[in-house]
């Protein structure tokens, strides 16, 4: 198989996992919470950007090849997992119901909290 076909089948298989675990997480948090904030985007995105930063670091130094790792977790795994759009439309509607507070705490708390764990990913690495 040549390594375009083998990429796009990492990301493929990547993609299946972390969509799978967006349902649970989701399904999982919305019986916890509730629907009154959108917690269930907010808790992906940051695992995401943890996870994000972790695989970034260990590519960087060299402990992890970015071939296949990357494609199968950085681009399929994370790609389904982590969900702009949800948390894009899950603001907006907040805005549509009057709730200004709640759409610009998600926004904030998703922008801020999203890097920090990017950062805090990228640590964990480096401190190991």
């Amino acid at each position: 198989m040549n390594s375009l076909m083998m990429n796009i089948t990492l990301v493929a298989c990547g993609g299946a996992f972390g969509a799978t675990f967006r349902y649970l997480i989701g399904f999982g948090i919305v019986s916890l919470f509730g629907k009154g904030f959108p917690f269930a985007t907010l808790t992906v995105n940051v695992i995401g950007s943890l996870i994000m930063g972790c695989i970034y670091q260990l590519v960087q130094q060299g402990t992890m090849s970015s071939s296949p790792w990357w494609p199968l977790i950085g681009v399929g795994f994370l790609g389904a997992l982590t969900t702009f759009s949800s948390f894009s439309m899950d603001s907006l509607l907040l805005i549509q119901q009057g709730e200004l507070f709640k759409a610009m705490l998600n926004v904030v708390l998703n922008v801020v909290v999203c890097l920090l764990a990017a950062y805090l990913g990228t640590l964990l690495v480096l401190k190991s």
